[in-house]
């Protein structure tokens, strides 16, 4: 008798300890959806840095996270960005580097070519995405287009022939032209294309007038001592200079120097002409080539850098108007324009 009833005692525990653990399963969890804990998909982490705040960058951050998006990578879904202003500070942007490779980031996105040095610097593994570079290789961001190196790709923003095509423009409009050119000496994308505006200028009557600065604070000055001496301003991708354009233009408007720009915003803003690119189109070629590097698909070593496909004369009606500029009816046949 006295077996019998501990081996019903026994019984009677061993199904309400089966009962107790079917309950204790809720309908969410990994054993009766057929999920386990890791299969939830991994959130990436892009760090994306830029040198200063101007539309020309912006749009191609723009362009860049929507070339991510359009190629599955949604934000606050699967991917999450850490956007960092380096306010015109290369020691910023190196702060902002050495940050990005220390929380652990899956890609950085250089925005500028003072972004891209300094992240190209901080990294050993990272991958690096770059747009808004002038010449990457100038730089020392890569090898060659064709062979950018391990960590590091992107798109540049000069194409080809814009410098020789709007030097030519500069020449037949306004021949024997003093040409003005204010930059920051400290941007090597800068320091690259004056040297080769003035390469452009040597079979031309053209002469080029330079002033150089190191913060925006100091380009409304250096515009104002060019306005005695050139006939043209010609305003190169300068990140320091872009970002105080309207000061450039107060003195181009007050003193009928027509005012040629290098980027569409730049010419929005006021400027007169621009052989000009799509700064949002080179930043989602950027996101094209980031989705690749996230996907696994390939290294930044197996995509070459990129150059813009296209450019487009384009003419600013108010500010030729402001800036004492006839239109010609040869442009209205070749050129887009605004206002």
């Amino acid at each position: 008798m006295v077996i019998r009833h501990w081996g019903k005692v026994l019984l009677t525990g061993i199904l309400s300890t089966s009962v107790l653990a079917a309950c204790g399963q809720d309908e969410g969890s990994p054993e009766n959806s057929g999920e386990t804990e890791g299969s939830q998909e991994e959130v990436v982490q892009v760090g994306a840095t830029q040198i200063v705040e101007h539309p020309s960058l912006d749009a191609a951050y723009k362009g860049f996270k929507q070339g991510l998006e359009d190629n599955g990578y949604t934000e606050g879904e699967n991917i999450e960005y850490d956007m960092q202003n380096a306010q015109d500070d290369m020691s910023n942007a190196q702060t902002i580097a050495n940050n990005f490779i220390s929380s652990g980031v899956d890609l950085i996105f250089a925005n500028s070519t003072p972004s891209a040095q300094s992240a190209l610097q901080a990294s050993s593994e990272t991958p690096i995405v770059f747009t808004s570079v002038t010449d990457a290789a100038e730089a020392g961001l890569i090898e060659s287009p064709e062979s950018p190196g391990e960590l590091i790709t992107g798109v540049m923003d000069l194409h080809p022939e814009m410098i020789n095509r709007t030097v030519g423009f500069i020449s037949e409009n306004f021949p024997e032209a003093r040409v003005g050119m204010v930059y920051n000496s400290g941007e090597q994308n800068s320091v690259t294309q004056v040297e080769d505006v003035k390469t452009a200028m040597e079979d031309t009557n053209l002469e080029a007038v330079t002033r150089s600065v190191s913060s925006s604070a100091e380009v409304q000055q250096a515009a104002e001592s060019l306005a005695g001496e050139a006939d043209v301003m010609y305003i190169v991708t300068d990140n320091t200079v872009v970002s105080a354009l309207e000061s450039v233009v107060g003195v181009a408007n007050e003193q009928d120097i027509p005012m040629v720009v290098s980027e569409p915003d730049s010419l929005e803003r006021g400027g007169l002409v621009t052989y000009g690119i799509d700064y949002e189109q080179i930043g989602h070629r950027a996101g094209e080539m980031a989705a690749r590097i996230l996907d696994g698909e390939a290294s930044p070593s197996d995509i070459p850098a990129e150059y813009p496909k296209e450019m487009q004369l384009m003419i600013n009606r108010d500010a030729a108007s402001e800036q004492g500029v006839e239109i010609k009816e040869a442009w209205k046949e070749e050129a887009e324009f605004i206002n």
